[in-house]
């Protein structure tokens, strides 16, 4: 097998969520709706707000990759919902679905064998597609860490869960 097939494979499993951290669909399996805009303790965001955030900069950093137009989003205030902001059940479904379209497109692009992982991406300052991809899985699973670490907080996982 090929280098870059082996590292392909890797950033393949780092996108889906296999290895040392959870899964993103395990991490929000079964949330209950009405935590969803609840504040933990010492908390400045509610869960909705940490997974809008982290649909928002998956979703950010694909279009970097594929759009030579694109333009960086303000940070930190258009990478984060407004504080106050509130979702409705429907609005937690789509930032859950939104995360999963991105992360589809990701993988796809990523298992593309004509996408070139050590090729600079055009318009920056040197980065690939490797490094952008690296820094998705790193982004992702600390903040679903983060996620899973507030459910305990919480109360939120279901009695039954096996851990």
């Amino acid at each position: 097998m090929a280098t870059t097939d082996i590292l392909r494979e890797q950033l393949l499993a780092l996108i889906d969520g296999r290895g040392a951290h959870m899964p993103f669909d395990a991490a929000v399996a079964d949330f209950p709706d009405d935590a969803i805009n609840r504040r933990p303790p010492n908390v400045p965001y509610t869960p909705w707000h940490l997974l809008e955030h982290i649909r928002f900069a998956q979703s950010d950093l694909l279009a970097y990759m594929r759009d030579r137009a694109y333009l960086a989003p303000s940070w930190p205030e258009e990478y984060w919902p407004a504080r106050d902001a509130t979702a409705t059940p429907e609005q937690f479904a789509l930032t859950v679905e939104g995360f999963r379209a991105d992360r589809t497109a990701l993988h796809d692009l990523v298992a593309d064998p004509a996408t070139d992982l050590l090729a600079t991406i055009p318009n920056t300052s040197g980065h690939t597609i490797l490094r952008e991809v690296r820094l998705v899985g790193d982004h992702n699973a600390y903040h679903l860490g983060e996620f899973a670490i507030l459910r305990q907080v919480m109360g939120t996982w279901p009695p039954d869960r096996k851990e």
